[in-house]
């Protein structure tokens, strides 16, 4: 009963920890994108989709291959996604023996082996399906990126508008991929949970600190964003997180 009182303690702790720093990321991508470095690149991709989109006969090439560049980037994380996911399938469904040698600490039933095994399931499946939606919008922006839309209409207002569209397409590809790639990175927690809930625990303290340093960013803080402001950086980032 010990051992399994470090699962009913350290995992809950493990998995709260995670949860309630992508809850402050969230919120601070929402309220100071310009502080964090998802925030900091989707302006950014605002500004590269104005460029592209300034004339279409020049950049149309380049803002093509870009953008395949990413969905390469997808494509490769959602297979991967999914081969493992039929590996964890194949592991769930056969029998290794002895299962409980595989763990350190912590509880180890067989209810408890296929709990682990089935939450490692669904990050992957959850992985491959938030990378599918990314590379939905990449192939969206590749064709919309190269509308001539200065030649359909001399309206100035219409083209911020058009441009603007496509800027939220590029981000929301964007989007799905980081979430993708966050569901790896949850993955390993739980892989770690199948040799106990130490392993588990610390693991997600140090994904924390890590994930912290590579999100965070206050170098352009100050006097880089000309031409936009934080409250346009703020509606930017709230169309993107809520689609």
């Amino acid at each position: 009963m010990g051992k399994q009182l470090l699962d009913y303690i350290l995992v809950p702790s493990g998995l709260l920890l995670m949860t309630a720093y992508h809850i402050w990321l969230l919120h601070r991508i929402v309220k100071h994108p310009i502080k964090t470095v998802i925030g900091v690149n989707a302006i950014n991709r605002r500004f590269w989709v104005r460029g592209m989109m300034e004339d279409v006969s020049k950049s149309g090439v380049l803002a093509v291959q870009t953008l395949r560049n990413n969905i390469m980037a997808s494509t490769l994380l959602a297979s991967t996604a999914i081969t493992l996911s039929s590996l964890i399938a194949v592991l769930m469904t056969s029998d290794n023996g002895e299962r409980s040698t595989w763990f350190a600490f912590g509880d180890r039933s067989d209810f408890s082996y296929s709990i682990k095994f089935f939450l490692i399931l669904v990050c992957f499946l959850v992985a491959f399906l938030l990378n599918v939606q990314s590379i939905r919008y990449y192939s969206h922006a590749s064709i919309l990126i190269n509308v001539p839309f200065k030649k359909m209409s001399q309206n100035v207002h219409h083209h911020q508008i058009t441009a603007e569209y496509v800027a939220r397409t590029v981000n929301r590809g964007s989007y799905f991929w980081s979430l993708g790639l966050r569901a790896f990175y949850f993955s390993f927690p739980l892989f770690l949970w199948i040799f106990g809930p130490i392993p588990m625990f610390l693991c997600c303290v140090i994904l924390a600190f890590m994930l912290y340093f590579l999100d965070v960013s206050n170098a352009f803080e100050f006097g880089w964003a000309v031409g936009i402001s934080d409250d346009d950086a703020r509606k930017d980032e709230e169309l993107g997180m809520l689609s």
